[in-house]
């Protein structure tokens, strides 16, 4: 069996809630595609077979000091007031809840390596393979797939577990990312392989 861990994307309250922020963007086709369910069952098979569980959550500092004035999609962040570390808005959906042996990643930038402790974590653990899930598709997933390729890691992407803002985004991005991963749904993937 390769040594894996399953990260679970951006799935936070500010942007999967059904009441939060992210509500009109993501969570119509979320609830569409059963993501969250979907999610909840790879997560249990994961820890089931012994992969490791990691939670890569967007977030900044409450004065937003790590956040890019100049990026189009995170100073409208600083100016909504989203993405607050330490607030319910950067929380783990509850249905897909970590436990505490878990590892939690904060990231400032759409990348879940670019300034992270994911790389050392991947390194320590001695991973082989990242499944990856979340949203946006064409966000944290399709850049997570494209750099764990480029530090040659085997990438599979969890399809039925991710979404964008749209289904024409999602598709798209899976199109592109699956050069360099491997596009599969949950419930085929054998965590066991």
């Amino acid at each position: 069996m390769k040594k894996s861990i399953l990260l679970v994307m951006d799935m936070i309250n500010d942007l999967v809630g059904e009441s939060g922020p992210g509500a009109t963007t993501y969570v119509p086709l979320m609830r569409e595609r059963n993501v969250i369910e979907n999610t909840r069952k790879a997560i249990e098979a994961a820890r089931n077979s012994g992969v490791l569980v990691g939670y890569v959550r967007v977030g900044f500092s409450r004065d937003y000091r790590e956040c890019p004035p100049a990026s189009p999609i995170f100073s409208a962040a600083r100016q909504n007031g989203r993405f607050k570390l330490g607030t319910p808005g950067t929380a783990v959906h509850p249905v897909l809840a970590p436990k505490d042996n878990d590892f939690d990643i904060v990231k400032h930038r759409v990348s879940p390596f670019y300034g992270t402790s994911l790389e050392p974590i991947l390194r320590a653990q001695g991973i082989e393979r990242l499944i990856l899930c979340g949203v946006s598709t064409n966000g944290v997933v399709h850049t997570g797939a494209r750099e764990g390729h480029d530090r040659d890691y085997e990438c599979i992407v969890l399809e039925d577990c991710c979404a964008g803002a749209s289904v024409e985004e999602h598709e798209r991005a899976l199109f592109c990312v699956a050069r360099f991963a491997k596009i599969a749904k949950s419930s085929e993937l054998d965590f066991r392989s």
